[in-house]
């Protein structure tokens, strides 16, 4: 390590301002803070010291996700195996099916993105930031294992540019950027992100090879004259299974289980807001008791709590709702965001059975709304402040 240090050392001029190689001297610089510690260092006088900087809050948003990702590539190929019927597939077959899946997305999402990235930096000639070691692995977990790898490449491609670049990088989006290359893609290619989970061929003919429809699929197309009660009897949705997360969905969402360890982590180490987590989950419950008492729709008479465990509420909640650039800043701004996006969920849930989700909508609005949110509350604490005086 010391020679490559001193061979930095000896080139650095050269990436420096008035070096040939400028123009990629962010590169340079990512490379060398990755590798060793930054040369610039403070010796002497008061400073202001913190554990927590950005890159620490982004290598622990990874930890946190990590139990999503590893249960994701075990449920992408048990869903592959049960859907082409392979016989006797054990642990081992799955994990290493849901590999040969789920890393090519993840590959897809950092390489595109990181040139997204990279040329960005190269031409404001700033920093090339980290925030894409969030997104990039966030964005492959909140798609289906189905997925072709082009959409995905060009999908990641309009939230990186589309929803952070042109605002000026990590830190001034608007919107989450994961959240935004999701929505493109469910506009832009509905069948990809809606269709069938699994197609498997019969010599030359194609038959449907699906292992069933998502929870919220089955409950938002009820046949006529069968009830909510009835289908939750009969076992094809099940509260248990909903919560471990072994069922058809995208990669990282389907296990509340998962989304709680997570949780756990960014709680710990206070990257994430509990604020805005208990009131999402607040939002969802209070509306949907609402729903239940005076809805008709079948969507209204799920039980309250299988809406915690529907869907991704889980995976949006504890990894998209508290990100901090794009959710609301103060305190009372961030139970009121919170609030209003487990409300928007029963709403779409509730009165929109084409579309039963409505997590990955109710955050972008939210996102959205966030600015205006935080705005109300520090005029409200301005006219108080004045009243005092």
């Amino acid at each position: 390590m010391k020679f490559i240090l001193n061979f930095h050392d000896k080139i650095r001029h050269l990436f420096e301002k008035g070096g040939k190689l400028e123009g990629v001297g962010p590169i340079f610089d990512a490379a060398d803070a990755f590798m060793f510690t930054p040369s610039e260092q403070a010796y002497q006088g008061a400073h202001v010291r913190d554990a927590i900087d950005i890159k620490r809050v982004m290598v622990t948003v990874i930890y946190a996700l990590l139990p999503c990702f590893f249960f994701g590539v075990w449920n992408a190929g048990h869903q592959y195996n049960l859907a082409h019927a392979i016989a006797n597939a054990d642990f081992i077959q799955d994990v290493i099916r849901g590999v040969i899946i789920v890393m090519p997305l993840i590959g897809i999402s950092y390489v595109v993105g990181g040139f997204w990235e990279v040329l960005f930096a190269c031409v404001r000639k700033h920093p090339i930031n980290e925030g894409l070691l969030v997104s990039g692995f966030l964005f492959p977990l909140i798609l289906p294992p189905t997925i072709p790898l082009w959409q995905a490449a060009v999908g990641i491609s309009f939230g990186i540019v589309i929803g952070k670049e042109i605002f000026g990088g990590t830190g001034m989006n608007v919107v989450n950027p994961a959240l935004l290359s999701r929505a493109f893609i469910f506009f832009a290619y509905a069948k990809s992100m809606t269709g069938n989970v699994w197609i498997a061929s019969a010599g030359d003919q194609i038959v449907d090879a699906t292992t069933g429809a998502t929870p919220l699929g089955v409950l938002s197309a009820l046949p006529e004259g069968v009830s909510v009660s009835d289908i939750i009897a009969n076992g094809q949705v099940d509260f248990m299974q909903m919560f471990v997360g072994n069922l058809p969905g995208s990669i990282g969402e389907t296990s509340t289980i998962a989304c709680l360890l997570g949780a756990v982590v960014l709680l710990a180490t206070g990257v994430a807001s509990w604020r805005i987590m208990v009131a999402c989950v607040v939002g969802l419950l209070s509306t949907a008791a609402f729903a239940k008492a005076f809805g008709t729709s079948p969507m209204s008479q799920i039980p309250i709590y299988y809406h915690l465990v529907a869907g991704g509420f889980a995976f949006g909640a504890v990894f998209m709702a508290t990100d901090p650039v794009s959710a609301a800043a103060t305190k009372a701004g961030k139970w009121i965001y919170g609030f209003l996006i487990g409300m928007l969920v029963i709403i779409v849930r509730v009165l929109n059975p084409g579309f039963p989700e409505g997590v990955m909508l109710s955050i972008l609005f939210m996102n959205l709304m966030a600015p205006l949110i935080d705005s109300f509350v520090v005029d409200h604490h301005l006219r108080r402040r004045r009243r005092r005086a």
